[in-house]
């Protein structure tokens, strides 16, 4: 990411069972701009892998670890992972808080903190989210959007920005037409910088 005019790499992540739902259109849209300054992006949806949860061993966290124990498809997404110089992370609201799905998928990215210089550190994130209700605080949107920033704080990555918005019919959520042109914006942000 330090050369100038350097093609940047965006991993987008799908934590929706819903591969068009909203918070997927949302992430399309960050796709759309980042694409529209010249980054090349690859999605990624995790509710269609094979993602087992952590089990604790902290095989990753030992001296001379070779990753995490578990073999499974999150050995593709680290290495995609850390060779993404962007993540968009998208997931609707459930139960308070983000999907199972994308939970999952930030449990087993603990497997990263050895690298985290490398994984985590200067790593630009964009957080696209969508929920029922009208309210980004009575939906639990509020308490995704802390823990994507207390975890990206903790490993020194930037979040960009974050688009969110209501929406509760699959699709429903392009009708807005402000927050898509503001997810556009993020994405062409989260490569320009």
């Amino acid at each position: 990411m330090t050369k100038k005019n350097a093609v940047k790499k965006v991993l987008v992540l799908l934590g929706s069972p819903r591969k068009k739902g909203n918070s997927a259109i949302l992430a399309e849209r960050i796709a759309k701009g980042a694409k529209s300054v010249g980054a090349s992006v690859e999605t990624l949806y995790i509710h269609g892998m094979k993602i087992a949860p952590c089990k604790s061993c902290y095989a990753c966290q030992k001296p001379n670890s070779k990753g995490c124990s578990i073999n499974d498809d999150m050995q593709t997404v680290y290495k995609k992972l850390r060779q993404s110089d962007a993540w968009v992370i998208a997931s609707p609201v459930y139960w308070f808080t983000m999907s199972a799905q994308t939970k999952l998928w930030m449990d087993r990215s603990f497997a990263l903190l050895p690298y985290a210089k490398e994984a985590f550190a200067d790593k630009r994130i964009a957080i696209a989210m969508s929920y029922g209700d009208s309210d980004p605080f009575r939906s639990g949107c509020v308490n995704a959007l802390r823990t994507f920033q207390d975890a990206y704080g903790y490993v020194e990555a930037c979040i960009v920005g974050m688009v969110y918005g209501s929406a509760m019919d699959a699709g429903e959520i392009a009708n807005n037409k402000s927050l898509m042109k503001e997810a556009e914006e993020l994405g062409k942000r989260l490569v320009s910088g």
